[in-house]
């Protein structure tokens, strides 16, 4: 699989990255390229999965953080209300830029805040019926498109590989000490 197929009579061409642990393995013979099939792999998908999600969501007249907020609120089920905090954990992101979001959507009408009943210093934010149908509008958008990205694999393979990433995610994250991830261009 990792050889593509070359033009009859022409020798067998490697793809970028087997060309690149090749190059390493004749050069210093001493040192394991295992990582680079993967790895350099995976930096690329996540790099072309961003930006034709980037392009997607700019089609759709709305920003990947935008997207994250409306989507975790509509993700929460009926009333589509959540404490700042618990957006803030729930979006991976910091108090400070949940704040930021949640402002910006305001200003969009695309969600209400307001003090949460009995709460002190809780903020509610809630979703719009604007927030809510540019949410499923767009979730619809980005999802469809990501399938038809991955439409290249069998729905076993895409299984596999959901597992397998899953296994070396839960691995990676326990030996860098880290709780969550980040998004890679951000989310739906």
């Amino acid at each position: 699989m990792s050889q593509q197929q070359a033009p009859e009579g022409a020798e067998s061409v490697r793809d970028p990255v087997d060309s690149i642990a090749a190059a390493w393995r004749r050069e210093r013979p001493q040192t394991s390229v295992a990582s680079i099939g993967v790895v350099t792999r995976i930096w690329q998908l996540a790099k072309h999965f961003g930006d034709d999600r980037r392009r997607v969501l700019a089609e759709a007249g709305i920003d990947s953080a935008t997207l994250d907020l409306l989507s975790t609120l509509r993700r929460s089920g009926p009333p589509y209300t959540l404490t700042t905090r618990e957006l803030a954990e729930q979006s991976l992101v910091t108090a400070g830029a949940i704040s930021q979001r949640v402002a910006r959507a305001e200003r969009e009408r695309l969600v209400t805040r307001r003090p949460a009943p009995g709460r002190s210093r809780a903020v509610l934010v809630e979703l719009t019926a604007a927030g809510h149908d540019l949410v499923e509008r767009t979730v619809d958008q980005v999802l469809s498109r990501e399938i038809e990205l991955l439409d290249g694999l069998t729905a076993e393979q895409r299984d596999s590989l959901a597992e397998l990433l899953r296994t070396l995610l839960g691995d990676v994250q326990e030996k860098l000490n880290l709780q969550g991830v980040s998004h890679v261009g951000h989310g739906a």
